[in-house]
């Protein structure tokens, strides 16, 4: 039987979060399902309803200047500011995972400036483009030729947009005809009713100048232009219902065109910087949104607001894009700060709105980047929410279940989809902590003050529960209580109407502050007692599993250890040589069973390090050196042992400045894994009490859930193992009974490269061939005759590597002349390695390596041959003496003055 292999912490990746967009430009497929977006130099393509990548467009290593789908989602243009355009044919992949092929039609260049600006038509058959240069042009999608070309002589394109109006009939005479009559139907064509009309494409657009022209595609000129902004034209828009033409501007107005005249209807001043417009409630409602970042609804009939007042939000909120169908129930706003929110327009379905409603309800929020994930804590009671510290003054909420069993666009409900928004700081938070129930955050920020969160899924409530003050400088560090209270006690039983005992607070100020809270806290909270703690900046603050006893982090190297209840130190940490980023006591769960003792204390630093030390003594038992960067966040893993021949002590993870998350057994020292996920720096890491399974986020805006897959790991090991042993006991039967099909085929799939030549070894020097086998073996000549791809690509390898022997060599030999005979060269032209096989991987690198070493082979055969004529005429030279032998030694004993010659 095998040996157990030795357990070994392993790490798989589960999933990952990771942006989906990060500014430029963004757009929408017409049934509001996919969504591509700018994400750095490429192009990505999402699926709203779930969050999953479909497809990904890479770069040409220039920013992305432009990028628009056709409604049907047939086609994707990416325009860069390397001036060039790419258009890309979509198809849904043919494997099951629901992505999109996407093929490079044709790249072209249509401006000799970059293009600001695309839009298609309805149909998805014609492009616009406009340039820095002032030009717009049509294209046609599929066959890529430009069909219009317009000179605006506006300075930069900023909007354009398709629309259709309706013309009256034509005469069908000759071309004079037509000519007479253009002028006449053209002045008529306002008071024409009744008579017989068609539709005509018209395409809209703005320049910088605030200047509208209206271009006929039919006649290819200006059908009028439109001058009343006196500021860059952002929005364009047509109600075919009404009849009427939208434009918004930087100037702070909406205008409403008649598309009958061309002449203004209305203007509307909606004081604020616009970014996007367009209709609604067919024609009878326009939207706009602009620097307010709200989304506010106009009456095209008395150009008044119907919107209540809205509080302006800040400049990172502004919006940038709307994006909307007239067959969507919703509109999406999108943020200056990569945010997509989803507003309902229930509220506007009617035709007529005349009563003053409340702003259209966010009924979903996306976020199109994580920015830098600062911290992160599991929250809930069964741990299915997340909430995430990304570099702001909010923290997300986002869900860990995945309930898509409504799978639209409004509705989608997926692992990493926004559930709440907690706001109420004023500046960036920069750390977080929850107690064991999951019902109460704590967050601290660079306002100076920390908050207390009451997080309450199952009714959908996200309070602030008390404000804390008093710090005179940013927050730093912020812990709560992690003890599980007795069962029988109240806050076990209703943890949402018990806050924890007290809060720990730590700050830039070097100050250390314990907050007590009560059933009936109010906002602000006075702290129970302040003590001095270091003498500079405080980074990282933790309380141990008892609650009695709490720890402090600082960049001037040490760590401290006080009584949380009267705030005194009892201990400190010396040792580290730089800034010490992060401190964690041991909890209970990863402690090992019988260990006795008071526990453990890990701290990372700014020297590349972890630290163990001993609660009992404050003594550093271990220090673990491996990262390469500074050690940032550390989470230890629920001791949970795979059976009872696991020696692995408790784990401690560790994340780094090197992007790298790395597991060590506190116990031995040893590094036991190392996840390796991300880009930048790891701000972020905890771990699920009971699985293990750790989330990790960093300065990369990717959040990682990795899943503990030791036991499938040793598992798997073990069965391979044992499959191994049985496997070698059964080739040495066959070998020893000498089955050599059997054998040969089985070493070859072992692939035991010693077991195999040794086979071959033995059929080639036997003793009693088969009479005109090409190995000696008949019974060899058909399993060699007979191999896969596979076995035969593998077994040119082993004849490569014997072939570099001398000793194994002839054995090499003889089987690739079999080989060769045995196929032919197409058989062997067409084979491919299965992967990363071989020196450099080709067959022709294994052929050219065979050949270098059969003519080394035979160049030296051939001296030796040329060798063994000298020994034959040395040979034959030396019989031509014949018997006659000289004795010239001992000649002078005889009294002779000279030699004596015998002869026989």
């Amino acid at each position: 039987m095998a040996q157990r292999t030795t357990v070994r912490t392993t790490y798989d990746i589960e999933r990952t979060l990771q942006p989906i967009y990060s500014g430029g430009s963004i757009a929408l497929s017409e049934d509001g399902r996919i969504l591509a977006a700018c994400l750095g130099e490429d192009a990505l393509i999402t699926d709203v309803t779930n969050g999953k990548e479909l497809g990904r467009v890479e770069g040409d290593g220039e920013p992305i200047t432009a990028l628009i789908l056709t409604p049907s989602a047939s086609h994707l243009i990416v325009c860069s500011r390397s001036t060039s355009m790419h258009i890309y044919s979509l198809s849904p992949s043919e494997t099951e995972d629901g992505t999109i092929e996407l093929e490079l039609l044709r790249s072209l260049r249509p401006h000799a400036s970059p293009v600001v600006t695309l839009t298609v038509d309805k149909t998805g058959t014609l492009l616009a483009t406009g340039g820095a240069d002032g030009i717009v042009k049509v294209w046609d999608i599929r066959a890529g030729y430009t069909t219009h070309t317009f000179h605006g002589r506006g300075g930069v394109v900023s909007a354009l947009h398709f629309f259709q109006v309706e013309v009256a009939g034509k005469d069908d005479g000759g071309e004079s005809s037509k000519k007479r009559k253009r002028q006449s139907q053209q002045d008529a064509l306002s008071e024409t009713n009744g008579a017989e009309s068609t539709l005509e494409y018209r395409l809209a657009s703005g320049a910088e100048d605030g200047k509208i022209h209206i271009w006929d595609l039919h006649k290819r000129k200006s059908a009028a232009i439109l001058d009343s902004h006196v500021s860059v034209v952002r929005a364009l828009d047509f109600s075919p219902g009404q009849n009427t033409l939208v434009s918004g501007s930087r100037d702070k107005t909406l205008i409403i065109w008649d598309a009958l005249k061309w002449r203004v209807k209305r203007t509307i001043a909606v004081l604020e910087t616009l970014e996007s417009a367009g209709f609604v409630a067919g024609g009878h409602i326009a939207y706009s949104g602009g620097e307010n970042a709200r989304i506010r609804l106009w009456s095209t009939e008395t150009s008044q607001e119907i919107t209540r007042e809205q509080e302006p939000g800040i400049e990172t909120d502004a919006i940038v894009e709307v994006l909307h169908y007239p067959v969507l129930p919703y509109l999406i706003s999108v943020h200056a700060d990569q945010v997509l929110n989803f507003h309902s327009l229930s509220s506007v379905e009617s035709p007529l709105v005349e009563e003053v409603i409340d702003p259209l309800p966010v009924f979903r929020r996306v976020s199109g980047t994580h920015d830098e994930v600062i911290d992160l804590a599991y929250i809930g009671s069964d741990k299915s929410l997340l909430a995430l510290n990304t570099n702001s003054e909010d923290v997300r909420i986002v869900t860990l279940k995945d309930d898509r069993a409504d799978e639209t666009a409004g509705e989608g409900k997926y692992i990493g989809a926004d559930v709440a928004l907690l706001k109420g700081h004023e500046d960036l938070i920069i750390s977080l902590d929850v107690d064991w129930s999951g019902h109460w955050l704590a967050t601290g920020s660079k306002d100076n003050t920390a908050r207390l969160w009451r997080i309450d899924p199952e009714n959908d409530s996200y309070t602030c529960a008390a404000v804390l003050t008093g710090h005179a400088e940013s927050l730093g560090a912020i812990a709560l209580p992690h003890a599980t209270p007795p069962e029988s006690s109240a806050a076990y039983t209703d943890p949402l109407n018990n806050p924890p005992a007290y809060i720990i607070t730590g700050s830039q100020d070097r100050t250390v502050k314990r907050w007590d809270t009560s059933k009936d806290m109010k906002q602000k909270l006075r702290a129970k007692y302040t003590r001095k703690a270091h003498d500079k900046d405080i980074n990282a603050v933790d309380i141990d599993p008892s609650s009695t006893l709490f720890a402090s982090a600082s960049q001037d190297r040490t760590v401290k250890v006080y009584s949380a209840a009267d705030g005194e130190a009892v201990g400190v940490l010396r040792g580290h040589r730089r800034g010490v980023w992060t401190v964690k006591f041991q909890p209970k769960e990863s402690q090992v069973a019988g260990s006795g003792g008071k526990g453990l204390i890990a701290t990372g630093s700014a020297d590349k390090t972890v630290k163990i030390w001993s609660l009992a003594d404050y003594s550093c038992l271990l220090t673990l050196e491996g990262h390469s960067n500074s050690v940032l966040k550390l989470a230890w893993l629920p001791y949970r042992p795979v059976d009872a021949r696991d020696k692995r002590g408790s784990q401690v993870a560790s994340a780094a400045g090197d992007g790298l998350v790395k597991i060590w057994d506190s116990s031995s020292g040893e590094t036991m894994s190392t996840l390796d996920n991300h880009t930048d720096r790891v701000w972020a890491l905890t771990a699920q009490p009971s699985t293990g399974a750790l989330i990790s986020g960093g300065a990369d805006s990717v959040i990682t859930f990795w899943k503990d897959t030791t036991s499938a790991t040793l598992e798997a090991a073990t069965t391979a193992e044992t499959e191994r042993v049985e496997l070698d006991q059964k080739l040495q039967n066959y070998a020893f009974a000498g089955n050599y099909r059997e054998a040969i085929t089985l070493a070859l799939q072992m692939d035991q490269p010693g077991r195999l030549f040794s086979l071959f070894k033995s059929v080639v020097e036997s003793d009693t061939p088969d009479e005109g086998s090409l190995t000696g073996l008949n019974a060899v000549d058909d399993v060699v005759g007979n191999l896969a791809d596979e076995q035969l690509y593998k077994l040119l390898l082993r004849l490569r590597d014997w072939n570099t022997n001398v000793r194994s060599a002839p054995v090499a030999q003889k089987i690739l002349w079999a080989v060769v005979k045995s196929y032919p060269a197409s058989r062997l032209s067409s084979l491919r390695p299965a992967g990363k096989v071989g020196a450099k991987g080709s067959l022709r690198d294994v052929l050219d390596a065979i050949r270098a070493y059969s003519e080394r082979h035979y160049k030296r055969v051939e001296e030796l041959v040329d060798e063994s004529y000298l020994l034959d005429f040395t040979l034959r030279e030396m019989d031509e003496v014949g018997d006659v032998k000289s004795l010239t030694n001992g000649t002078a004993q005889l009294g002779l003055g000279g030699d004596v010659m015998m002869v026989e």
